[in-house]
């Protein structure tokens, strides 16, 4: 039977995970729960941080926003210091699932197992979030891109847990989109979905981040060339996400389905961006 400790404060939590072995992490949960009915879900040791202060901080900073791992995704939709700080990030998980799931789900909980079909590290790459994770020997942050390692592994190492995600500004002349897919349900995974965010400088960077069409979400970005039209754009778009795209074949649709329902993905966020830009 497994032992739930409750730590107090961050220290203790931290002093667990590295004395203990065959822990986890509990936060909102949603995932948790859902993994440990289907029976694929075993650990000696829960650890719940509910109860330790500043964890579900939302704290705007000079160049963005830094929220707790415990801030809800309802919070991340609707709280005007987000919306504020990056309209993208907002809609993107006002996206997820639905009010029930995103009023109980947490931001850290959300990414810290991995799933490739999660809607937010879409926005959170394109957006050149970090993910700060602690330990006894100190704190690191790790970039959204570089977070996801493969199927269902993250960079969070077992003495590790995420104390924070840090959401740069989006720039105000930026133009974003997120487009999803789901072939059974609503509110059921998606099988596609790509975020994109356009930045404009010397030259416009296109980034675009893709859901549920890798063991892992993948990016991807190219500069939109002076002379190239929406068309070129689109075309670019769709011939980088291509090399990116590798799904796996499940009750949500074959591969060839999943990849040609992700170019569309790709091409409506494409679209959706650029159309935003010629109106600025």
């Amino acid at each position: 039977m497994s032992t739930i400790h409750t730590p107090d404060t961050l220290e203790e939590a931290l002093g667990l995970l590295d004395k203990l072995e065959d822990t986890m992490v509990y936060g909102g949960g949603t995932a948790i729960q859902i993994l440990i009915k289907q029976g694929i879900l075993f650990t000696d040791h829960f650890i719940d941080i509910g109860a330790i202060p500043g964890l579900r901080d939302i704290t705007p900073t000079p160049d963005g926003v830094t929220v707790g791992p415990l801030v809800s995704l309802r919070q991340m939709e609707r709280d005007t210091r987000i919306v504020s700080a990056s309209a993208l990030a907002a809609s993107t998980y006002a996206k997820v699932a639905n009010p029930r799931v995103r009023n109980t789900a947490s931001v850290g909980g959300n990414i810290a197992h991995g799933d490739y079909r999660l809607d937010p590290p879409t926005a959170l790459m394109v957006l050149d979030a970090t993910v700060q994770l602690s330990s006894i020997r100190g704190t690191r942050d790790v970039y959204a891109r570089e977070f996801f390692v493969d199927f269902q592994v993250t960079e969070v190492q077992p003495d590790e847990m995420i104390t924070g995600i840090h959401i740069p500004r989006q720039p105000a002349d930026a133009a974003g989109a997120f487009v999803k897919y789901s072939s059974l349900a609503e509110n059921d995974w998606p099988c596609a979905s790509a975020a994109v965010l356009a930045v404009p400088g010397e030259f416009t960077e296109l980034r675009i981040g893709l859901g549920a069409l890798a063991p892992t979400t993948r990016y991807v970005a190219f500069d939109i060339e002076p002379d190239m039209s929406d068309q070129d754009v689109i075309d670019a778009a769709l011939d980088i996400a291509s090399t990116a795209i590798d799904p796996i074949e499940d009750i949500r649709g074959g591969v060839a389905y999943k990849a040609r329902l992700g170019r569309v993905a790709v091409e409506d966020g494409v679209r959706a961006v650029m159309k935003e830009l010629n109106h600025v």
